[in-house]
């Protein structure tokens, strides 16, 4: 029995996206061409459905566009090997980290901030603020605090 076709509002609240985001996947090649009513709308089905929540999915990951038609290309292909899929996520899991590790640069040298003003001059004028004067350095803090292990 096939389903009834779907509108594009339909698809969108079952993929849990927006419809904008339904046409710009079809404008970058991430979703096939909708099917056509004679009235001129797009029509989907079931696949489409679950295709837009796999590429939602992978958006939510953090997964950039060329990553995603990447995994969706292996995805088409079931008897490509399993470690491609992988490697694709473990590079993901590589950017994560390394940005974490930006984040965690970046709370350590807020923190600093915020004490250096807490203990020096906190409760002052903006004038004499230390945070204000560090902000207006250019490598008055560096971003990411180097250790000093080895010399």
């Amino acid at each position: 029995m096939n389903a009834l076709p779907l509108s594009i509002g339909t698809v969108a609240k079952r993929a849990g996206c927006s419809v904008p985001t339904i046409r710009y996947y079809e404008d970058v090649g991430l979703m096939p061409p909708a099917a056509r009513t004679e009235g001129g709308q797009r029509s989907y089905g079931e696949a489409d459905v679950k295709r837009l929540r796999f590429i939602r999915r992978c958006r939510d990951f953090g997964f950039g566009v060329e990553h995603v038609r990447e995994l969706l290309g292996l995805a088409d292909e079931p008897d490509r090997q399993c470690v491609e899929v992988r490697d694709v996520a473990a590079s993901r899991l590589a950017d994560v980290r390394r940005r974490l590790a930006e984040l965690t640069a970046l709370e350590t040298n807020l923190a600093a901030f915020v004490q250096d003003c807490d203990d020096g001059c906190a409760g002052g004028t903006t004038l004499d603020c230390c945070i204000l004067e560090d902000l207006a350095e250019p490598m008055a803090r560096p971003a990411i605090k180097a250790s000093r292990c080895c010399g």
